[in-house]
């Protein structure tokens, strides 16, 4: 569950994170709570997957490296076995199931391009599956920032209070 102030903790951060020695004292003095809160309770809304991921958002391009989204067709009886193997190799960012003939889509960081096709091209043979490829051809910044507050106001049975 989701209270209003992990809402506005969510908000605070959604725009930015304090460059400073003790970036969570910052956040907590901005919020009216300690340094120690604010930590406890980042690691409490990733602990119950309410938040997936808390960190920054690398242009890897500019050190030479590259992510490329890539997909697969993965029979539904092979579907748990390959989202293992895919999941097992360290260049994959994240993997995701959808409703699609391309049923499995992960992403690949490596520090070349020629290293994420090689990673594409073991996890092609670890699996037995074509791999189908999609790396960036151009990048787009479009900033989405929704409210985690308004939506509580949304959806008040999903506030915990």
């Amino acid at each position: 569950m989701l209270t209003h102030e992990d809402a506005q903790l969510i908000d605070y951060l959604h725009g930015g994170f304090p460059l400073d020695d003790r970036p969570f004292t910052v956040v907590g003095q901005a919020l009216g709570w300690s340094e120690e809160r604010v930590i406890e309770r980042l690691q409490q809304l990733l602990a119950h997957g309410v938040l997936t991921r808390f960190g920054p958002l690398f242009q890897i391009e500019r050190a030479g490296g590259q992510f490329v989204l890539a997909a697969l067709s993965v029979p539904e009886e092979r579907f748990d076995a390959v989202n293992a193997v895919v999941n097992s190799f360290p260049e994959v960012a994240h993997n995701y199931r959808r409703t699609h003939r391309l049923n499995m889509w992960f992403v690949i960081g490596a520090e070349s391009p020629a290293l994420a096709s090689d990673a594409l091209a073991r996890i092609e043979d670890a699996v037995g599956l074509p791999v189908y490829a999609f790396p960036k051809e151009e990048e787009y910044f479009v900033e989405l920032r929704l409210s985690a507050q308004q939506a509580l106001v949304q959806q008040p049975g999903n506030i915990e209070t």
